[in-house]
């Protein structure tokens, strides 16, 4: 089956430290996101982030990349891609081999010998027919007559072998789109939590340079000037925070799209209005039993265990085989040979008596990996339901989460609208605007999480459901 992987990239949590009348408050880290079939992604940590930045000339412009772009990408280059299509090519070998079985098999000969001509008994693999003065050279054709289904049987096997391993391929392409999304969607939060604490920096600065200037006009208390600082320090950390979680978001993207380096990229949110969530996940629990390649491939590999236990129950019948031979001996002992050219047809029966009871074991051997098969197939189904009804219910929440973290930053800009009106005019104190403060970036930051987790929750489904992208 597909194991799917969880990436998570947490926000340090930022709190604002005042007077015993102001309690601590955190902020929330970014939830982590549903797991995916698959691909273990180790985000890798970046260096600490320069406070002067780089010259102009050292700067590389970023490549605009959308989901779909990168979902090609990493289809084109992903390392998992092309083993498991080597996989299925090894196994299409596999067939072939087993084919060979039906077809005659032919062999060329060139012996000579020197013997004794009067010996006509030996022992050992020195049989009398080898122990005359002779040369030859000759071709022999053995050909399968009927084994009464045994090589066809394998040969379906290896046949349904190789449509399953299509199927993982397939399974491994699916994956691999989940993986990328899921990595994308990471950035995505990570940007847009960079750009809150980049405008939550700029903000917090201004009032900082406006408490400073009125606490020198003797306007505002220290204390003022001292919370203001605090709370520019602390939207500080929350910028360093997530621009370090945005570079190892970054690399992970990089891993996924086959890149052995740290590419560049800024990435594009889809445009428009939020992907519908279906109805219901009945439906949806319908269509991934039909649609779902890693379903398929354990279907076929317990139809190819079914044919492959016929096959080996089928050893302990007969088989019958036609031969052949023909070839010349230029040189040989004249009391023996009356012609330099030799020819022969014959049939072979072969009847399996006793071995041990070897075959018996082989026959039981084959049935019991079948039954297995089976139960793996009926094991995944169940998990498959489960699977697809918590993506849909991850998915439902994801959308209330949505509508509810819109409707809470709304109020909380609203919030901090008035906060500042109330500072501005000295009718509320700097602890009443720092907690405005601080709701609306949480408020803004979950927003931003709870639309790419809503999307990414829709990629879930998709995979769970075996869409094609």
């Amino acid at each position: 089956m597909i194991t799917m992987h969880k990436i998570s990239i947490a926000l340090l949590p930022f709190a604002l430290i005042g007077s015993e009348m102001f309690a601590q408050s955190t902020g929330p880290g970014l939830p982590d996101s549903p797991t995916a079939h698959s691909l273990l992604i180790v985000s890798a940590q970046s260096s600490s982030i320069s406070t002067s930045p780089p010259p102009a000339a050292m700067v590389e412009a970023p490549t605009l990349l959308t989901r779909q772009d990168a979902e090609q990408l990493a289809l084109a280059s992903n390392p998992r891609i092309r083993i498991s299509q080597l996989i299925a090519k090894v196994q299409h070998e596999a067939v072939r081999e087993r084919r060979a079985d039906e077809l005659p098999n032919l062999n060329g000969n060139v012996t000579a010998v020197e013997a004794n001509d009067g010996s006509r008994i030996s022992s050992g693999s020195l049989t009398a027919s080898r122990l005359l003065q002779h040369s030859g050279m000759g071709i022999q054709v053995s050909q399968l007559v009927y084994d009464f289904g045994h090589t066809r049987n394998l040969v379906a096997s290896a046949n349904l072998q190789e449509k399953a391993r299509l199927a993982d391929a397939e399974a491994s392409r699916l994956d691999i789109v989940l993986t990328t999304d899921q990595v994308f969607y990471a950035v995505i939060e990570a940007q847009e939590t960079l750009k809150v604490a980049e405008q939550t920096v700029s903000a917090r600065q201004d009032l900082t340079d406006q408490v400073s200037a009125l606490a020198a006009s003797k306007l505002k208390s220290d204390l003022d000037l001292s919370f203001a600082q605090v709370n520019l320090s602390q939207a500080k950390l929350l910028q360093l925070d997530a621009q370090n979680n945005l570079d190892a978001a970054k690399a992970a993207l990089s891993a996924v799209l086959g890149y052995d380096k740290q590419m560049n990229f800024q990435l594009v949110d889809d445009a428009g209005a939020l992907p519908p969530l279906p109805p219901d996940s009945e439906s949806l629990i319908a269509q991934a039993i039909q649609n779902r390649p890693d379903l398929q491939s354990l279907k076929l590999s317990e139809q190819a265990a079914q044919k492959f236990s016929k096959a080996q129950h089928q050893l302990l019948l007969p088989t019958i085989s036609a031969l052949g031979a023909i070839g010349g001996t230029p040189t040989g002992s004249p009391q023996y040979f009356t012609s330099n050219w030799y020819g022969a047809v014959g049939g072979n029966v072969s009847i399996p008596i006793f071995n041990g009871f070897r075959l018996n074991a082989q026959g039981s051997e084959a049935s019991l990996q079948a039954k297995a098969a089976s139960e793996q197939t009926r094991a995944l189904r169940d998990e498959v339901a489960r699977e697809v009804r918590t993506a849909w219910l991850n998915a439902k929440t994801a959308m209330q989460r949505v509508t509810v973290t819109t409707e809470l930053l709304k109020q909380a800009s609203t919030a901090l609208d008035l906060a500042k009106t109330r500072y501005d005019l000295g009718l509320s104190s700097i602890v009443e605007l720092s907690q405005a403060e601080l709701q609306q970036t949480q408020a803004a930051i979950g927003n931003a999480n709870a639309r790419s987790q809503y999307n990414f929750a829709i990629s879930t489904i998709n995979f769970q459901t075996g869409v094609q992208p």
